[in-house]
């Protein structure tokens, strides 16, 4: 659905997007993560043929872009980081002037679905303007949502939204996931990319990693788990760190933090050779690092 090659922009003497190669998958969620000024938004520009590339390629569902600009801007949605509204207008007319642009055949019905699902219905007569930021958010999604797009560029779609209306969100994006639809989420919310992405890319400059969270969390720290204990004997640490499948063991307070590559194989043999060594397990769990550990080692390390 979209792939570039060595896509790059430069403003002048700076570069803000460096010899971007990067394929995204149709149907899927792709999150784009990375810190402020590094490029992400310029990339999303380029992509929806808003800004032409300074050199490489782009082609966004079928259609080159720099070629067929109109092509692309017809078959994406697209929701900006500071997406304007027409202040003086109700919500309902902002959205119809949308979906005059790109010709929806059922403008009322569509416009109902969306005012609707975002819970704008009842404020739809309402000027734009006295809209505050989190219903503003809610209406220019239902902007970028109007024409079915196949593929749907979000730049921070919950930003200002309180805890229901980013849940709201969420399921939304979650429900075009299971239409088939494409989303390219550029997000500061490490958790909410946590739980919607199927990938995720880092990004600064240029593309530090592209994987899925679970992989980039094994890559980075390894599989640990936690072996809670009544008390920790001296000879535990070293039962464990003779076993052939373990890379590192600690005791940490009473418990025993164990690394190894693939527990669900090779607990119940860690468990056996604890109890035969004298150990009075009490539970076990997995220690997790967030994509917030994970985001801030690769960035600090590039």
């Amino acid at each position: 659905m979209i792939k570039t090659e060595k896509l790059t922009k430069k403003f002048g003497a700076i570069t803000a997007v460096e010899s971007l190669d990067l394929e995204i998958r149709e149907g899927e969620v792709f999150g784009f993560l990375g810190p402020n000024g590094a490029g992400k938004t310029t990339t999303v520009r380029m992509l929806t043929s808003l800004i032409g590339p300074s050199s490489g390629t782009a082609v966004v569902n079928g259609f080159q872009v720099g070629k067929q600009d109109q092509n692309i801007r017809r078959s994406v949605g697209i929701l900006t980081e500071t997406p304007g509204m027409y202040d003086n207008l109700s919500a309902q007319r902002n959205l119809e002037i949308y979906a005059h642009l790109y010709e929806v055949k059922d403008i009322p019905g569509v416009i109902d679905h969306y005012l609707r699902l975002f819970g704008l219905w009842e404020r739809r007569q309402d000027e734009a303007g006295t809209f505050s930021k989190g219903m503003r958010q809610k209406l220019a999604i239902a902007r970028a949502l109007l024409h079915e797009p196949r593929i749907v560029f979000l730049d921070e779609p919950t930003a200002g939204l309180d805890p229901e209306a980013s849940r709201l969100v969420r399921d939304a994006i979650l429900e075009l996931k299971k239409q088939g639809r494409t989303i390219f989420l550029c997000t500061h919310n490490l958790d909410e990319a946590d739980r919607l992405c199927d990938r995720i890319g880092v990004f600064k400059t240029h593309l530090l990693v592209v994987d899925t969270p679970a992989n980039l969390r094994t890559q980075l720290f390894g599989r640990k788990v936690v072996f809670h204990l009544r008390t920790v004997q001296e000879n535990l640490v070293s039962t464990l760190k003779a076993l052939p499948y373990v890379k590192d063991a600690k005791a940490v307070d009473n418990k025993l933090v164990v690394t190894l590559d693939d527990p669900e194989q090779n607990n119940p043999n860690i468990i056996r050779s604890l109890i035969t060594a004298g150990a009075d397990i009490q539970f076990v769990g997995e220690l997790r690092h967030s994509l917030e550990d994970v985001y801030l080692q690769l960035v600090k390390n590039n």
